[in-house]
């Protein structure tokens, strides 16, 4: 299996990206020995529309078209779902059981995601009711892809 976090815009370098590379690298290590042959980032540019529905629309349609053939599609959006660390980690474990070769997890531009990649997704989550700057969720994304696979090795990395 296979993750990928597909953002519109670029992450800076700086303690953010240091942080995110962190846990990317940290789910590449204990992701190996579950089946996980890669966890990657995909960024790509910002719309330059000038309505916001038309930049949600643009940007929709290149995340979209990153998305393979049978993947399984995570879009972050503030209207989501409010999993659990097992839940989520229960979730993925689940997929890769069904034989789910990707998951890619969108995180749209400032303005949202489009509404036909919110009709894509096989799963729509939210770290909570407030809306956080797009470098924090990736950086509370790629943790919980961390800690997701810990549950699944039984490291005692989430206590419960």
């Amino acid at each position: 299996m296979r993750f990928t976090i597909s953002c519109i815009g670029r992450m800076k370098a700086g303690a953010d990206k240091d942080l995110f590379d962190r846990y990317v690298d940290r789910a590449r290590k204990i992701g190996r020995g579950l089946g996980v042959t890669a966890v990657t980032l995909a960024e790509f540019p910002e719309s330059r529309a000038q309505k916001p529905d038309e930049r949600k629309s643009e940007e929709a349609s290149v995340l979209l078209n990153s998305v393979p053939s049978g993947a399984k599609l995570v879009v972050l959006d503030e209207h989501g779902k409010s999993l659990s660390s097992p839940d989520f980690s229960r979730k993925l474990e689940g997929w890769k059981d069904e034989g789910v070769q990707d998951v890619v997890f969108a995180i749209g531009g400032a303005d949202g995601h489009g509404g036909e990649l919110i009709a894509r997704a096989d799963l729509k989550i939210a770290f909570g009711a407030m809306t956080w700057p797009h470098q924090l969720v990736r950086i509370l994304l790629s943790e919980q892809i961390y800690r997701a696979l810990t549950i699944q090795a039984g490291h005692p990395y989430h206590r419960e």
